[in-house]
């Protein structure tokens, strides 16, 4: 089963509701993901803005 993604943060979400920012607008149309373990360090987080670790769609329709 295909994982919904959040459109508001972009996370990969397997409920109904993200647990990243409690948004229930999810899609399943969306391509590619990246898995960030440090935000801290990782250059992707920094240009997608993500906030909390996690696996992150790169494209979302």
């Amino acid at each position: 089963m295909a994982e919904n993604v959040c459109k508001e943060c972009h996370r990969l979400v397997s409920g109904q509701v993200c647990a990243a920012c409690n948004s229930s607008v999810l899609t399943s149309d969306w391509s590619g993901y990246v898995v960030i373990l440090d935000i801290k360090k990782s250059k992707i987080a920094q240009k997608l803005g993500v906030t909390l670790p996690g696996k992150y769609a790169l494209k979302v329709r």
